[in-house]
């Protein structure tokens, strides 16, 4: 049985009959869709925002899911390039150019009233599409180019290239009309190294269709073991969850040594590993930690599929060590209703607040110590899951922020 996909259209309308709405190109230099990150938030701003009454043309690379009652516009493929890895890539270099090409036709066609720019190679397209439409710039951060390319091992601090590539960030950050940013720790970044004007940012913080994920507690329990036993996982057994990529710079390497001490302890401990590129590597760190029989690796699991298969958990981890990017599998939990343990991170503090459990950053054997004693205390557990519930829907709803990105554009409209 695999779990029943949630629609990603779904969503209700509140766009004010007859309301004209804006149009707005949206720039993603990425394989948009790819069931993670940066793609969920262009997903889920683009389905909010038009169910508002606006009209979001996204224009994208070549590859990549298409989910419907999208408006896609894709960059035309080069042969022998069409797979895109996750992370920094030279090959991207190539579809930035292809991207920039179709966005000025997609621009001529629809004449934008906003140009929306996803990530800083957006931006930098976006800039001269502005000028020319004579459409305000928005630029939508969600954490630093340069240290992502540290992150994943394509720059290093003592490369040539990192002091031109800083400079060049740098420039990228000032080109927008306005900014907004994924996290309020991002604003903060901004102003601090980039040197951005602090009233030209505004915080739009990652947010969680909670219609898609429903709180655990409300998913049949028939349901719950079925997917359990199609994925192997013996039916008595406690299930610590981690959905997203699979990367060092995640701490998916941290999260197999913690799993190690933990089932060190306690052998009713089953871990759900779901989430690409890396999953073959990390099998092979489980078998070599002699913990591969209690570890599951589901691979890239799609978007629609993941709350059914989040609400398995008992438990949710996210040892992140990127310290310039957001978090957004955190509310994904938090909408589930799954305490959850994370390092202390100032991304992870804004979304979790005082309900979440945290280690301190790299403290292998701290991330293991909060994992045992939330599995020790079950009513604990119940308590903060269901807080976290009601924190996301207090606070998280994307229809709360598309109202919010709708403002900013109002206002440079106006302006």
């Amino acid at each position: 049985m695999r779990p029943s996909p949630v629609p990603l259209t779904s969503r209700t309308d509140r766009s004010a009959a007859g309301a004209p709405g804006y149009r707005v190109l949206a720039l993603a230099p990425t394989p948009f869709f790819a069931d993670y990150g940066c793609h969920v938030r262009i997903l889920e701003e683009t389905l909010a925002l038009q169910a508002l009454g606006h009209q979001v043309t996204i224009c994208t690379y070549p590859s990549g899911r298409d989910l419907p009652g999208l408006t896609v516009r894709r960059a035309p493929g080069l042969p022998g390039l069409q797979t895109i890895r996750v992370g920094s890539s030279k090959r991207k270099l190539c579809y930035d150019i292809l991207l920039g090409l179709r966005a000025l036709v997609e621009a001529g066609r629809c004449s934008p009233a906003i140009v929306h720019a996803h990530l800083h190679e957006g931006a930098l397209l976006g800039f001269p599409l502005s000028r020319l439409w004579r459409a305000p710039l928005v630029f939508d951060f969600q954490g630093s180019l340069v240290s992502e390319m540290i992150d994943h091992h394509f720059l290093r601090r003592d490369s040539p290239l990192y002091g031109p590539l800083r400079r060049l960030e740098r420039l990228i950050t000032h080109l927008p009309d306005m900014i907004i940013t994924s996290t309020r720790h991002g604003a903060g970044l901004l102003v601090r190294y980039f040197g951005c004007p602090a009233h030209k940012i505004v915080p739009v913080p990652d947010a969680v269709n909670l219609q898609r994920f429903r709180p655990r507690w409300m998913v049949p329990l028939a349901e719950r073991l079925a997917h359990k036993q199609r994925l192997g996982i013996p039916l008595d057994r406690k299930v610590v969850v981690y959905l997203g990529l699979l990367a060092e710079y995640q701490g998916s390497g941290h999260l197999l040594q913690a799993a190690a001490r933990v089932l060190a302890v306690r052998r009713d401990v089953h871990f759900l590993l779901m989430g690409y590129p890396g999953q073959d590597h990390y099998r092979t760190v489980a078998q070599s930690l002699g913990i591969a029989d209690a570890v599951t690796f589901t691979g890239r699991v799609p978007y629609e599929e993941a709350p059914a298969l989040l609400s398995l958990g008992d438990i949710a981890v996210s040892p992140k060590l990127a310290r310039t990017e957001g978090n957004g599998k955190l509310l994904n939990y938090m909408a589930v209703g799954l305490p959850t343990v994370a390092y202390k991170l100032p991304a992870s503090q804004e979304i979790l607040g005082d309900l979440g459990v945290y280690a301190r950053p790299g403290d292998v054997e701290g991330l293991a110590e909060e994992i045992l004693a939330l599995l020790d205390d079950e009513t604990a557990c119940w308590e903060i899951g269901r807080a976290l519930r009601r924190r996301a829907e207090s606070q998280f709803s994307w229809e709360q922020r598309a109202e919010l990105l709708v403002a900013v554009y109002r206002h440079l409209l106006r302006d």
